[in-house]
């Protein structure tokens, strides 16, 4: 039996030698690289918080300690010492989550996965703490891969220096990368006293407690007393700790930098931070990926986040087929060349997104502002005013945290910028946080904004050259994973194209499906399931939001609509279609289907459809009972 299979909760830890935890370190990376090549997930953040994890779980009682882990990714190794050893599914329907889950656990507090959210939580708990008078009690806050770049974080920051007594750890897992290297002036700013070469714990503190240990204690009762004080008195001490400039002109005590990756190190910094009794940064060096070599060796992303793949040598087990963000990836270079105007935007996801080309093309023309939405929407109307157009590519779970500055700042001011939204709608395996469900109920209520969503890769090319056109704010969202066979249109009405069709049989039994984006190939599958003599007609609006004047027109002529869409069904395009409808005095029953207004399990993409009903046999029964229903009021 190894040591992590004797490991139940943090605890256990605490018993092992110094040599057993180099053991237990080891074995925990090679189980990652076992368990998550098997299922996909975030390896190389992971492999870099071995010791980190460990340390913390040594110093710190979980759960009374509280701890945070920004981003959440990070938690795997928190979780197999929380007694959550069973890999097998991660990420999979009735497996683990692949980020912090308070169903799982009750070590795990905040499950959103969105980064620079910790230190807030953690001032939260620490306020709590003190409120309470429990002083023996301490929150945690373990944020890294990029996520100080965040202005949240910074906002969270200037609160917790106003209490010299808030009982808050910072634990700052500097790794250099978020899922590239990280970008920015805090980066520039630290990267003096990060550099490996000058890795120190600063050990005045334990040299000066040595000498007064010493020197008072042979002084008989009085020394001892006095000694006594001494070490209780955290304003005793305060000259142990490093000015870090940054943090320190906050009024934070600052320990670093330690290496992450020696437990040793680690346990005296955290030690002498969770003693300390106020807020205190420890700044930890790590190495995303370490101890497995195709990691380290992957200039790209450390194996930020893999599928499945060959743990000997890490190539993927499947060669990727062309996705979605590949066909942007490609449109936006060849557009980038054309026009000299036009500027792409991330949020620290260069790669992911897809504007990794057009970075190599133009590096000049690409900007990446860290893990901050919020500053990359107000920067690109910036630019809009300036006489550019910027391209902003984003994850659309990541939108919600610039709504309003794309409402007041883009939106109101008219501003020529086009989002482009990847993973939009049912993410699935990422979680209830990652699925892009919100943004078409959200850009819904955005005045002045033009929402598209293409239904294959054709129309992906189309739109963003239709968008790039356009002299005022637009959103293309398209879905995560593999482009369907590409659906022609059978014919264009006004600005919306018709893609699958069946004459009806019976007068009074034609049903018009509105597909938004790629839910067009499940409706288009259900044209052959519709039982009886209902006609089907299969709409792709192409630009779905504001409802254009001539959809409405032609849905007049229906006798029942379905909209069906990758999104939140309340408030979304199936709505905008139907108050369209009656505003223009049309009297037709609309069935809507969507998500429901809920936080989704982890499960396959095509499960979630099939049980939030908007997989082809359940749009089929929507059109038969939408028909039914006109049938019968007509009766």
């Amino acid at each position: 039996m190894g040591i992590l299979e004797r490991i139940h909760e943090p605890a256990d830890l605490r018993r092992l030698s110094p040599r057993q935890l180099e053991e237990l370190a080891a074995e925990i990376r090679a189980y990652l690289v076992e368990k998550v090549s098997r299922t996909g997930g975030h390896l190389g953040p992971n492999l870099g918080v071995v010791e980190l994890t460990m340390a913390i779980h040594r110093v710190f009682s979980s759960p009374k300690d509280a701890i945070v882990f920004d981003t959440g990714h990070q938690s795997y190794v928190h979780k197999l010492l929380t007694d959550r050893q069973d890999f097998g599914k991660l990420r999979q329907e009735g497996g683990l989550s692949g980020y912090p889950s308070r169903a799982e656990s009750i070590h795990d507090i905040v499950e959103n996965s969105h980064a620079t959210t910790a230190l807030s939580w953690a001032d939260g708990i620490a306020r709590a703490f003190e409120l309470d008078g429990a002083e023996d009690r301490r929150a945690v806050a373990v944020i890294g891969d990029g996520a100080m770049t965040g202005g949240m974080a910074w906002e969270a920051l200037n609160n917790i220096a106003e209490d010299s007594e808030r009982p808050l750890v910072i634990v700052l897992n500097d790794n250099g990368r978020s899922y590239a290297p990280t970008v920015g002036g805090v980066v520039r700013r630290l990267e003096p006293v990060r550099r490996l070469d000058s890795i120190r714990v600063n050990r005045s503190y334990e040299n000066f407690m040595d000498w007064t240990k010493q020197t008072l204690q042979d002084a008989g009762t009085p020394g001892k007393m006095a000694y006594g004080a001494l070490h209780s008195l955290k304003r005793g001490v305060k000259d142990i700790f490093v000015d870090a400039g940054i943090f320190d002109s906050l009024g934070l005590k600052y320990v670093g930098p330690v290496d992450g990756h020696s437990i040793q190190d680690l346990e005296e910094a955290l030690t002498l931070a969770r003693d300390y009794g106020g807020p205190v940064v420890v700044h930890a060096i790590t190495e995303k990926g370490r101890g497995y070599k195709p990691a380290e060796e992957d200039s790209v992303d450390r194996f930020h986040a893999v599928g499945k793949i060959h743990p000997e040598t890490g190539l993927p087990v499947a060669p990727a087929r062309f996705g979605w963000t590949s066909i942007f990836a490609e449109e936006i270079n060849v557009l980038a060349h054309e026009n000299d105007r036009i500027i792409g935007v991330t949020a620290a996801m260069l790669r992911p997104v897809g504007l990794g080309p057009f970075s190599e093309s133009f590096p000049d023309r690409v900007i990446d502002v860290g893990i901050a939405e919020q500053h990359s929407l107000t920067m690109s109307a910036g630019l809009a005013f300036a006489g550019f157009h910027p391209v902003v590519a984003l994850y659309a779970t990541f939108l919600n945290r610039g709504f309003d500055q794309l409402l007041m700042d883009v939106a109101m001011h008219r501003a020529p910028v086009t989002i482009m939204l990847d993973r939009a709608g049912i993410t699935g395996d990422d979680g209830a946080s990652h699925n892009g469900m919100w943004d078409l109920s959200l850009a819904a209520m955005i005045p002045r904004l033009r929402a598209a969503a293409p239904r294959d890769g054709t129309q992906l090319r189309a739109l963003l050259h239709e968008a790039i056109n356009v002299n005022g704010p637009t959103l293309v969202r398209y879905p995560k994973g593999d482009v369907p066979q590409e659906i022609p249109a059978i014919r264009k009405v006004g600005d919306f194209d018709v893609v699958g069709e069946r004459t009806a049989q019976l007068p009074g039994c034609n049903v018009a499906v509105v597909a938004v984006g790629a839910m067009a190939s499940n409706a288009c599958a259900a044209v052959d399931l519709v039982a009886g003599d209902v006609g089907v007609t299969v709409i792709d609006p192409r630009w779905v939001l504001p409802v254009s004047s001539s959809l409405v027109e032609y849905l007049e002529g229906f006798d029942a609509v379905v909209t069906v869409e990758d999104g939140i069904v309340d408030g979304g395009v199936g709505t905008e279609i139907e108050l369209a409808l009656e505003r223009s005095g049309a009297r037709l029953p609309v069935e809507r289907l969507g998500i429901s207004k809920n936080f989704l399990s982890h499960a396959k993409r095509d499960v979630i459809l099939e049980r939030e009903g908007m997989s082809a046999r359940a749009i089929a029964q929507a059109v038969s009972q939408a028909a039914g229903v006109r049938v019968r009021q007509v009766l």
